[in-house]
């Protein structure tokens, strides 16, 4: 896989997250820390796509 799929592939799980955070906080029984957990891996991804980034330059 070249750094530009994976990064490709680590933005579309990113979106993914992001759906499933919007989701989760529109429903009033989604706990805190489930929605503290989703928070935590879309920032795991977007370092990982900064770092992906500063590599190919």
């Amino acid at each position: 896989m070249t750094i530009q799929a994976h990064i490709e592939s680590l933005a579309k799980k990113h979106e993914d997250l992001e759906e499933k955070l919007h989701a989760a906080l529109s429903s009033p029984s989604t706990h805190d820390k489930e929605i503290l957990e989703i928070k935590r891996l879309k920032l795991r991804l977007k370092d990982q796509m900064q770092r992906l980034q500063a590599t190919r330059h």
